[in-house]
């Protein structure tokens, strides 16, 4: 496939467990390929020469990564975007219809009129590394699960049993973080970005694990994008003379929740984001208020270290970028 016009090229990809359906703008072009190995290399053998001003694919729980991270490799411009902002944008135009054919084109047609900026992808190491902590994530909310069941059991059987599972989940536990670690100290540079995230006062393996693997991003994003990628950037709620309370929204839940564990025990620990913390408590800022600015202290903070790979100074006002 040649690209013999200086037309714009958008295109736009329906993902599903087992297919890829392709819509291809201006010109109309639809195909669909296997969702594997094979039918990845058959894709970017069909788009290697169309010089894409972007590939948009939606974010359905992991079906599209490694799609998108051969795309990326290939050298192709891959967004990865929100389901419901396609959805959104489908009503707007009054399609109502959906299939997987109809939901490639109106990915395209959004491609072609939001342009959406190209992110960066994980790539098949880091969706690996991903997978281990998204399992860690996983076992916990188990353990959590049986324990409460435990306490509330009365038979001496059903206590045994759940004993016998939570030891499983145990060892279990105890493997993934063995696997994350040796993961992790296997490459250079997720072994520096560690040892650096972990040079701060608050942030442990646990923490450190989920930002490398969640938040790619960081250290090459400004500060606004690291705040609203992690759902920390405070947008307004004003309507004509109504001043409403700013909040946070979206963003990667798991980057924010590890974040929030970590500002909890920075506050005790880290006299930096101590400080901020009383400071904020005492101009009258409610508890979650003062925590969240302090969320985005500390996540702004470790971006600029990434930035310029230098480990935690211990100091009133740290330089962010």
């Amino acid at each position: 496939m040649t690209n013999k016009t200086n037309l714009e090229i958008y295109i736009g990809i329906d993902v599903s467990e087992n297919s890829l359906d392709v819509h291809i703008l201006p010109e109309g072009k639809k195909f669909r390929v296997n969702n594997n190995e094979k039918g990845h290399q058959k894709l970017i053998k069909c788009l290697e020469n169309t010089s894409p001003e972007i590939i948009v694919m939606e974010g359905t729980g992991g079906l599209e990564k490694l799609a998108a991270a051969h795309l990326v490799q290939a050298k192709l411009p891959v967004a990865i975007v929100n389901p419901r902002q396609v959805r959104d944008f489908a009503k707007a135009m009054g399609i109502l219809a959906k299939t997987d054919e109809i939901d490639a084109q109106v990915i395209a047609h959004f491609a072609e009129t939001i342009k959406p900026e190209q992110r960066i992808v994980p790539d098949e190491d880091l969706i690996k590394l991903d997978e281990m902590v998204a399992r860690r994530r996983q076992l916990t909310k188990m353990r959590l699960a049986e324990s409460n069941r435990f306490r509330r059991a009365y038979s001496t059987a059903v206590k045994a049993s759940i004993e016998s599972i939570l030891e499983l989940i145990d060892a279990q536990l105890k493997d993934i973080n063995k696997q994350i670690k040796t993961f992790i100290k296997s490459s250079p540079i997720w072994r520096d970005k560690d040892e650096l995230l972990q040079s701060v006062s608050g942030i442990g393996p646990n923490v450190s694990s989920v930002i490398i693997a969640g938040l790619p991003e960081l250290g090459k994003a400004n500060r606004r994008q690291i705040a609203s990628l992690v759902g920390l950037a405070p947008y307004n709620d004003d309507s004509g003379k109504r001043y409403g309370r700013r909040s946070i929204k979206g963003g990667r839940s798991n980057v924010r929740k590890a974040l929030y564990m970590a500002t909890v025990v920075a506050i005790r620990w880290n006299p930096a984001i101590r400080e901020h913390y009383f400071h904020l408590k005492s101009e009258g800022k409610k508890s979650k208020v003062a925590i969240v600015a302090c969320m985005r202290k500390l996540l702004i903070t470790i971006n600029a270290m990434a930035k310029t790979n230098s480990h935690w100074i211990n100091q009133k006002e740290l330089k962010v970028a």
